[in-house]
């Protein structure tokens, strides 16, 4: 089998997901092809030896569809001979793109292919895709009660596992300060890519707040109580607030994923190789704990253990995700999100999987270490992990 490694991973700074945010005015395939473009002049990789790009986005509607993957790689100057498609997998759809891109390799299909995401949520706004349809109908028969939405499945993990509004706020106010500190000494500087708005640069992450305390988060009221909500779930304590919360984002990033082969061949600098990855289905209702599973599931098939992993980034989508799963693992919690995670860094939905990559490969790098991993959790009940060993 051929190994798929690493060869670059990149992201574009963060933008508030709203009218006004920085990236507000960027169109999302000019934020894709603004990482695109990156790759291939970081690394020096001809755009014509690459066999696919596969593209993560959530909200393929507006701007974003028509395959926003083969849009960008065009916009960014590759060959037309160039295919591309974009694929859904919720809240991890350019973690399966990473997926995707390496079984690609290692079966031989592929020696050079690249695994990307972008989402534009002040542009595309959150479920735009489904205005004026019952997606889940055909669901009723199945799930009489019906599902809910992601935070009150945050609401009730919170409830299931004891994690008081204290904690939750102190794991949020703990993720703003090592995000800022990162940025402060330059720890993301090597994998953000600056984009272009009106004769500037934009490089800074809009979303992280240096300053935030778990005292200003605590006056912050729950965002998903409602009078119907409190009837239906009265185990609820109503917990999850806009800043145990990650903020809606814009944003794009991508992976140049590459045989071990091809990459000494063309003479590449490689980072990380993917050691395992999993994806599993969890309960819809609850929507958020499939990363348990996903993550016992990569352990085994790499032949590891949770002590031997040096680093973790478990999508901060709310609070209680990252510290329910650090129960059920007994995971070191100093090693989780330790450059901080999406409560600070933001969540731009189909590019967050490649945005925790860059991540983790530059943390690894920055410190020595040797394996780390990624899980996120998904809508409608999923999750995906992915173990990294670095080179």
């Amino acid at each position: 089998m051929n190994a798929a490694v690493i060869v670059d991973v990149v992201r574009t700074p963060s933008g508030k997901g709203k009218p006004g945010g920085a990236l507000s005015e960027t169109h999302p395939a000019t934020l894709l092809a603004t990482v695109l473009a990156a790759l291939v002049e970081r690394t020096g990789v001809d755009p014509a030896l690459v066999d696919d790009v596969i593209a993560g986005c959530v909200s393929q509607s507006g701007e974003q569809a028509l395959n926003v993957g083969r849009t960008a790689l065009l916009a960014a100057g590759f060959p037309e001979s160039v295919p591309a498609t974009t694929i859904d997998r919720q809240c991890g759809s350019s973690q399966q793109a990473v997926h995707f891109a390496a079984q690609g390799v290692m079966a031989g299909a592929y020696d050079v292919a690249i695994a990307c995401g972008v989402e534009s949520m002040s542009r595309v706004p959150m479920f735009s895709n489904a205005q004026g349809a019952e997606p889940q109908a055909p669901l009723a028969a199945r799930y009489p009660k019906g599902l809910v939405q992601q935070g009150i499945s945050a609401e009730l993990i919170a409830a299931r596992w004891g994690l008081e509004r204290g904690e939750l706020d102190e794991f949020s106010a703990r993720s703003h300060e090592l995000a800022a500190a990162t940025a402060a000494a330059g720890g993301f500087d090597g994998e953000l890519v600056p984009v272009a708005l009106d004769g500037r640069a934009f490089t800074v992450d809009e979303t992280v707040r240096a300053g935030t305390t778990a005292e200003g988060l605590a006056a912050l009221r729950p965002a998903f109580r409602t009078d119907e909500a409190a009837a239906r779930f009265p185990e609820a304590a109503w917990r999850i607030t806009p800043g145990n919360s990650s903020p809606l984002t814009d944003g794009a990033s991508a992976a140049l994923i590459v045989s071990e082969r091809k990459a000494r061949e063309l003479g590449l600098r490689m980072r990380a190789r993917v050691r395992a990855f999993s994806v599993v289905g969890s309960d819809p209702f609850l929507m958020l704990t499939g990363v348990v599973p996903a993550t016992e599931r990569a352990l085994a098939r790499a032949g590891l253990g949770i002590g031997e992993i040096d680093a973790f980034e478990v999508n901060e989508a709310f609070a209680p995700v990252p510290l329910m799963w650090q129960r059920e693992t007994g995971a070191d919690l100093a090693r989780v999100n330790p450059r901080g995670g999406a409560i600070a860094l933001g969540h731009p939905l189909g590019a967050s999987g490649t945005r925790l990559l860059a991540t983790l490969v530059g943390h690894l790098e920055a410190t020595g270490a040797r394996y780390g991993l990624q899980t996120m959790c998904e809508g409608g009940g999923m999750a995906n992990a992915t173990i990294v060993e670095r080179i």
